[in-house]
């Protein structure tokens, strides 16, 4: 009888792991959430104590809601002094491409306020901050995140690779 019983109760184990990852599978979609990477990131020096960093991104939203931004922040770790720095404007992002060619191509539409990220779509971004800091300082970062919060609450990281 006790075979019987194990052999039952394994079954039942079986069938209502298969029900939950069914759920689970099921509502996957409905689950609000960011992915993404960062691509590149670019520094420029504009004084002897002030760096722009430019950071390119990519952003998915695998689910079937739409994604509002609420905040787009960048938080630096440069030499050991953390800050956490707004965006510059977009128009401001563009004065600076124009006005240093030095630092490259504007490749990406800026990430702020209110964009909206479609649902099941993957798209390309930037943002452009200004570091209180030195370019060697900035370059020597131990950790640069690009902090995005959805007008729900929602936050997602996005954490570069070195």
């Amino acid at each position: 009888m006790r075979r019987e019983l194990l052999i039952g109760l394994a079954l039942a184990a079986v069938l209502v792991a298969a029900g939950l990852w069914g759920v689970l599978r099921v509502n996957k979609s409905s689950h609000m959430v960011l992915e993404g990477s960062i691509q590149k990131v670019r520094t420029l020096g504009l004084a002897d104590d002030a760096t722009a960093v430019i950071v390119d991104f990519r952003v998915a939203n695998p689910t079937d809601f739409k994604f509002m931004v609420r905040e787009v922040r960048v938080i630096v770790d440069a030499n050991g002094k953390v800050a956490e720095l707004e965006p510059v404007a977009d128009v401001d992002a563009k004065a600076l491409f124009d006005g240093y060619p030095a630092i490259g191509q504007k490749y990406n539409d800026t990430l702020r306020m209110r964009n909206v990220i479609p649902a099941r779509a993957t798209q390309d971004y930037m943002v452009a901050v200004r570091v209180e800091a030195p370019v060697a300082q900035v370059e020597k970062r131990r950790d640069l995140k690009l902090r995005i919060e959805e007008m729900d609450g929602l936050t997602t990281e996005l954490v570069e690779t070195r």
